[in-house]
């Protein structure tokens, strides 16, 4: 939305000052409450970590495999599940219940890859999968590649030179 010094009604010719629609904006602007979601993202949060606790426990009496095989196996549920739910057309719908509780960091990873795919795979495997489904975790990637390098510098200067 842009701003104008000045808004120009086409029908009755009014104009609306700065202040005029900052208020009109403001007026329409739903409220919200913060309190509400973010006692929201923690519920839903601990609920999801404990359902990863529950599937490594289940995992390794299953599976009869160490704590951090287990581990492994319940990463890829997650994430198969968040991009099932995505390609299925309901994670978006379950997130805005559950607000950022449900987005942490590996199902929101896998979401935001499947919805990328989703989004160009008209365009075809090459140019349309394949070129767009990191356009959002793209730049996850970069700076979290980006970021390791640099602490990773920090701390081997800090351990010569100490």
């Amino acid at each position: 939305m842009y701003k104008f010094s000045f808004l120009v009604n086409a029908i009755t010719g009014d104009i609306m000052s700065n202040k005029k629609y900052d208020d009109l904006v403001k007026k329409h602007t739903p409220k919200e409450n913060k309190l509400k979601y973010a006692v929201t993202a923690f519920l839903v949060g601990g609920f999801m970590g404990l359902l990863g606790e529950v599937l490594i426990r289940v995992y390794i009496i299953l599976f009869e495999v160490s704590r951090n095989d287990a581990s492994t196996y319940m990463i890829i549920t997650f994430i198969f599940f968040a991009s099932l739910f995505t390609a299925l057309g309901f994670f978006d719908k379950l997130v805005a219940k559950a607000k950022a509780g449900l987005l942490i960091p590996i199902t929101g990873f896998a979401h935001s890859m499947t919805s990328s795919a989703l989004d160009y795979k008209n365009e075809g495997p090459i140019y349309g999968v394949g070129s767009n489904v990191f356009k959002l975790a793209g730049s996850v990637i970069f700076y979290g590649v980006v970021s390791a390098w640099f602490f990773g510098l920090i701390r081997y200067l800090w351990e010569v030179l100490l």
